[in-house]
């Protein structure tokens, strides 16, 4: 049964018909309206969910608040990058109540089918291919490189979208020209870095690391403008790190989902990550702490307090 609290299922919504859930967000359209519906033709709404995936699952605990931390923090950032068009339409006018906070109603556009990431930082999958073949996503690093090593200039290092529980690749730039064409591919390269480049000095300046982010952008339909989609520079896209206790060469304590990772695959959890079986419930310490991290992220960045 679906609930109404948007913070597990997809909530049932007045007006609203749920087309569609991922990981994390609901979407939804106007009940019955179709692409000649006036005003509301062309609209989504999308809602954040205080679900929380790891490992390419989505775990049956959720993250108290969240959804509205997703929401607000990414509100934050589009008003940061006003340079760059993205797809909001309205945070509050027209967001029904039960998902107020936590929704925007959003131009839909026709997705890019590729997750356009910038590295500033080598970890995580860039550091696993770095190891082996001394490159990230085909494109080569200098020797010496460790766990945290800044990489400058920042790096765009897109990957193939996957299906809901399936990899998203890491591809080759050449491989994204193949799949969009190159001027889409040097659009989707420029504004990931230009995105990056700004985040990561507003960042600095509140002593956090963007480490890297991930950003998604589609085609609106109607002028075929690249624009910014999806969320963004939240916690759940992007690796911040705190800057007084960097220190390369080892991982570096974060405001994102990461220590849920940590725990996961830590002998606690009891759980084998390469199994068949569901990774556990988290426990109410790992939920509280995670929950912590979130709100500790929205507040140094913004600078308000999260209520």
């Amino acid at each position: 049964m679906s609930r109404t609290d948007g913070l597990g299922d997809a909530p049932e919504l007045p007006g609203w018909t749920h087309v569609y859930s991922g990981k994390v967000r609901d979407l939804y359209v106007p009940a019955g309206a179709g692409d000649n519906a006036g005003d509301n033709a062309g609209r989504v709404l999308v809602v954040a969910s205080d679900r929380i995936s790891a490992y390419d699952h989505v775990l049956a605990s959720t993250i108290p608040d969240k959804g509205r931390i997703l929401t607000q923090l990414s509100l934050w950032w589009f008003d940061q990058l006003a340079e760059i068009p993205n797809h909001v339409i309205s945070a509050r006018e027209g967001i029904p109540e039960a998902v107020a906070g936590r929704a925007m109603i959003c131009q839909r556009l026709d997705m890019f089918p590729v997750e356009c990431i910038a590295r500033g930082y080598l970890t995580g999958s860039g550091l696993a291919e770095y190891e082996v073949s001394r490159t990230v996503c085909g494109l080569p690093l200098p020797d010496g490189l460790v766990d945290g090593s800044r990489i400058e200039p920042a790096v765009f290092t897109p990957s193939a979208k996957a299906e809901q529980g399936e990899h998203d690749e890491n591809i080759t730039y050449e491989a994204v020209v193949d799949t969009v064409g190159p001027d889409t591919a040097g659009q989707l390269r420029s504004l990931t870095l230009q995105i990056y480049t700004r985040a990561e000095a507003v960042a600095r300046e509140r002593g956090i690391i963007l480490a890297d982010t991930k950003v998604e952008f589609g085609a609106d339909p109607a002028t075929g403008t690249v624009t910014l989609g999806d969320e963004v520079l939240t916690p759940d896209s992007s690796r911040f790190w705190d800057a007084a206790l960097y220190s390369p060469g080892k991982a570096q304590p974060s405001f994102d989902k990461q220590y849920v990772r940590d725990w996961l695959t830590s002998p606690a959890s009891g759980w084998v990550r390469h199994s068949d079986t569901p990774p556990p419930a988290l426990p109410a310490d790992v939920v509280d702490r995670t929950r912590e991290r979130y709100v500790e992220s929205y507040e140094r960045l913004t600078g308000e307090k999260f209520v």
